[in-house]
């Protein structure tokens, strides 16, 4: 079977967290960055985020998205690097190009679909930017986008500012929706055999996900019923986090059945009465519902809450720290790795799914253009061209 092969101009998060998850699946990801500009550091800016793991330019922010993939340093601002970009893809057979720039450069780099599809007729294009190419100049930056996609206004405390999730969800939804409609244009190649070009907007991405509460404006809601609710769930009560004698317990109740469970429990039947016997009466007395709940979990252990609510099969845990979380039976053995250059193990997450032959370890990142005369003397150049174009700067 054919090996699949990535070329893709990226940086940042969005975009190496897309390759990254090909990588995974054992196809060849050679990475594009651009060569020094003289101003600034060479390469992707992340190289040089978090503390230093290795070296310089691989730093602990760059590691878990960009292991298992090749690095190139290309300047496709000159026409010549344009020209090596197009051999590349034609001459490796390359299926996808994908690119997470504003769509404004995308003509003058040369890596437009229209420009690509001429060197590779079938080729698959995927690009990531903020709003997509009808706005061509907006930078693509996650915290923004939360704020902009209304994310920040149904995150946090209520009585507290509009708030960031912990996690950069809006760049992982928009390199998730890399892969799928990837995948999704390789099957429909297969079957017409044509390319096709995708343009995944970060902001409609996002919006995508307010499947909760987006629909209730035309249902005349309430305002609080979409905006921030800190821990609770703004539809089944009581769903929230619960002081207990040492720590926190987060319980959820879904169903009305689930509410009879849990009143059940001996120490919780005082929190029952006629009304909250179904989740509409809850609503009604949530917040003396949240308080009753804390007055009796205050009284009480973790292990002794989680193993009543485990009994009595209400879905409930103790809050984990990453620490913890990495520990957890049912992740340990799930986690990625690379071996950094000292040969020092380093778990990554593990991958959303599990998949028959999949990688689960990926080397450690590349340093910045450590494979550029590699892939170019793979694709025909001799030694004095590739030369050539290290001295007039087309490649580092």
């Amino acid at each position: 079977m054919k090996q699949r092969t990535i070329v893709s101009m990226e940086q940042a998060l969005s975009l190496p967290y897309a390759t990254l998850r090909f990588a995974q699946l054992g196809w060849r990801v050679i990475r594009i960055e651009a060569t020094p500009s003289g101003s600034g550091l060479p390469g992707d800016p992340n190289r040089y985020i978090g503390s230093r793991v290795a070296d310089d330019d691989r730093r602990s922010y760059f590691l878990a998205p960009n292991v298992g993939k090749e690095a190139i340093a290309l300047n496709l601002k000159d026409a010549r690097g344009q020209e090596v970009l197009k051999r590349v893809l034609r001459s490796l057979d390359a299926d996808v190009f994908c690119c997470n720039t504003v769509p404004s450069r995308y003509q003058m780099l040369g890596i437009d679909y229209a420009t690509l599809r001429t060197v590779k007729p079938d080729l698959i294009w995927a690009g990531i930017s903020a709003m997509g190419p009808q706005v061509p100049n907006a930078p693509g930056y996650d915290h923004v986008i939360q704020a902009m996609a209304g994310y920040m206004e149904v995150t946090g405390d209520p009585k507290g500012p509009p708030t960031l999730t912990g996690i950069p969800v809006i760049d992982l939804k928009a390199g998730d929706e890399v892969y799928a409609n990837v995948m999704l244009a390789l099957l429909e190649r297969n079957e017409t055999g044509r390319g096709k070009e995708i343009h995944v907007s970060m902001l409609q991405a996002a919006a995508s996900w307010l499947i909760t509460v987006l629909p209730l404006v035309d249902f005349g809601c309430e305002p609080n019923e979409i905006t921030r609710a800190g821990n609770e769930h703004r539809k089944f009560i009581p769903t929230n986090v619960y002081p207990a004698k040492d720590g926190f317990v987060y319980l959820a109740i879904g169903s009305d059945v689930q509410w009879k469970r849990l009143t059940a429990i001996p120490k919780f039947a005082r929190v029952a009465n006629e009304v909250r016997q179904t989740n509409e009466g809850r609503h009604k007395e949530r917040e003396a519902i949240h308080r009753d709940m804390a007055a009796v979990t205050i009284g009480h252990g973790l292990d002794e809450l989680l193993a009543d609510l485990r009994a009595a099969t209400i879905p409930a845990t103790r809050i984990f720290d990453i620490r913890q979380v990495r520990e957890l039976p049912q992740l340990r053995e799930k986690l990625t790795r690379t071996a950094m250059p000292d040969e020092r193990v380093v778990h990554l997450p593990p991958m959303a799914v599990d998949i028959d032959g999949a990688r689960t370890e990926l080397a450690f990142p590349h340093k910045y253009g450590a494979d550029t005369r590699s892939v170019l003397a793979e694709v025909g150049y001799s030694r004095a061209e590739i030369d050539t174009f290290a001295g007039a700067g087309v490649i580092a």
